[in-house]
């Protein structure tokens, strides 16, 4: 695990975070692996899966969606690099659906035609009893 490459993984999820907010639909082609899976649960137990255009699709029609306010806001938790292997554990306040979230997202990288790309994000979505970002 190298310092660089922290960081390298890091700036990809920063840059992921901006064309996710801002639905940048070929940053988000860039930074998600063809292979790419999500899965995401509520509190209530609901859970969904969605393949990387499923996903780009969902992100986009939430944006679309939205107020006009992207809200960049992260807490980096772990992030971690292992030859061509990467993981970040991250928590983000978001709104999705008009309803305030706190996400916490288990994401895995591979470093993969000279890019760092999201292969995998477990996510895990609750209510955010204060919406406000810190």
């Amino acid at each position: 695990m190298t310092d660089a490459r922290q960081a390298e993984i890091r700036a990809t999820i920063d840059a992921l975070i901006i064309a996710g907010t801002t639905s940048d639909l070929g940053g988000l082609d860039r930074i998600y692996h063809d292979n790419m899976n999500i899965v995401m649960i509520d509190t209530d137990g609901n859970l969904t899966r969605a393949d990387k255009p499923t996903f780009i699709a969902m992100l986009k029609e939430m944006v679309d969606q939205s107020d006009g306010a992207a809200n960049d806001w992260a807490e980096y938790n772990v992030v971690e690099a292992s030859g061509d292997a990467g993981h970040v554990l991250i928590t983000r306040k978001v709104n999705l659906g008009g309803d305030d979230r706190i996400l916490v997202l288990s994401i895995d990288l591979v470093f993969e035609n000279d890019r760092w790309q999201v292969t995998r994000e477990v996510i895990f979505a609750r209510p955010n009893p204060d919406p406000t970002p810190t």
